[in-house]
């Protein structure tokens, strides 16, 4: 991705994308901003739906699946890591950690365990799910189920704790 190329699909100057983002490396670390705060807010509503009674934990895992593989997450990383420009992805990492304090789970050392393994898994699933599940003749949602059973286990885990 170079400010060339984007500001030519957006019809704007290699020169206005310079002047906004400073460099190739600005846009990409603002896009990742974007895309985690956008993908954020319906992973934040869907846990307080599930916590509610009215979602379910596996909103919470297709919702975050769905970030790396469908909205371009999972790639943005990967370009972003094989680039060299990892500081890029600070504000994905923010984000997400900005979203486990709201939610009251940062002090749960189960939540944020289960938000890394979730991360890590969805992640992963984006890059190499569709090849590896096929090599192992699992379905292709394969590991958004065992996600969502983690999820589910940790959830009721987190319920123990609470009531006492």
């Amino acid at each position: 991705m170079t400010l060339k190329a984007v500001a030519g699909r957006i019809g704007r100057t290699h020169a206005n994308l310079l002047h906004h983002f400073g460099s190739a490396s600005g846009l990409q670390k603002e896009l990742a901003r974007h895309l985690a705060e956008t993908i954020c807010v319906g992973i934040r509503e869907a846990v307080i739906a599930s916590r509610s009674g009215i979602g379910s934990p596996r909103d919470v895992v297709d919702l975050t699946f769905d970030a790396f593989d469908r909205e371009g997450a999972g790639a943005l990383a990967s370009w972003m890591l094989l680039t060299g420009n990892e500081d890029a992805l600070d504000p994905i990492v923010d984000v997400i950690h900005d979203l486990v304090v709201e939610l009251n789970e940062f002090g749960s050392d189960t939540m944020r365990g289960t938000t890394l393994t979730l991360v890590l898994m969805a992640l992963g699933d984006a890059q190499m799910g569709g090849p590896l599940s096929q090599a192992l003749e699992l379905p292709r949602n394969a590991a958004r189920d065992y996600a969502a059973r983690m999820l589910d286990a940790a959830t009721e885990q987190a319920k123990l704790t609470q009531a006492g």
